[in-house]
């Protein structure tokens, strides 16, 4: 047999690291962060325990990038969607939208993700966190920031804050009323992005919540889509 070529075991590592990021969000949007081990998400993903240690430092690392991936393509896919459009206050409207929708859709996800920024560790970079910030500053630069280095940051921390509030345990606050908070300041009309379900459910009017799996695709077709 001969030996495997470099991009095919480049293509097999990235699926496998995609199938580790994919069961770390499904196990602690499902059991929460302290319930889910390494070996949980190696065995959810099926690959061997030591490749978690090879890709991720530890528990925490993982977690954060599973969850700022998830962020990022529902905040990409969000942006994106049809019909396109460079309009800057649209754009603001479906980045809000995209983050509150997360926290409407996966309270205990966030839950744990905020709960972990206020660990020893805090923040962790990782490349899935650059590319949500990539997103975010361009979202302030097309909204007309003439200052995105100051503005992106707000918009962040005003978003983090958003999310914390939607998710806090015992006193949550609805997310139609943090989404007039964030539309007032930024001066959006309510039906731009994706309003709120005049039903009153606490949802929206488009309904796209359940599979994650997209977002971590081992398909090259599917991820190419």
């Amino acid at each position: 047999m001969s030996p495997r070529s470099p991009l095919v075991n480049e293509e097999l590592r990235r699926r496998s690291k995609e199938r580790l990021l994919h069961a770390a969000v499904e196990l602690v949007d499902e059991r929460g962060y302290e319930a889910t081990t390494l070996g949980d998400i190696a065995d959810r993903a099926g690959s061997a325990r030591g490749l978690v240690s090879y890709y991720f430092p530890g528990k925490r690392q993982l977690v954060q990038s599973a969850v700022h991936r998830l962020m990022h393509r529902t905040l990409e896919e969000a942006l994106e969607r049809e019909p396109r459009t460079d309009d800057g206050g649209e754009r603001m409207a479906r980045a809000i939208d995209a983050i509150l929708g997360l926290a409407r859709d996966r309270p205990v996800l966030m839950r744990q993700h905020m709960a972990g920024l206020l660990q020893a560790e805090g923040f962790l970079p990782c490349p899935e966190q650059r590319r949500l910030a990539e997103l975010l500053s361009d979202t302030v630069a097309r909204h007309g920031s003439r200052d995105v280095e100051s503005d992106y940051p707000m918009l962040r921390a005003l978003l983090m804050g958003a999310v914390y509030a939607a998710v806090m345990p015992g006193a949550p606050m609805s997310v139609p009323m943090l989404r007039a908070e964030l539309f007032k300041r930024y001066r959006l009309d309510w039906e731009m992005g994706v309003p709120p379900d005049p039903g009153g459910t606490g949802g929206t009017k488009e309904k796209d919540r359940a599979d994650m799996a997209r977002f971590f695709a081992t398909d090259p077709e599917t991820q190419s889509k």
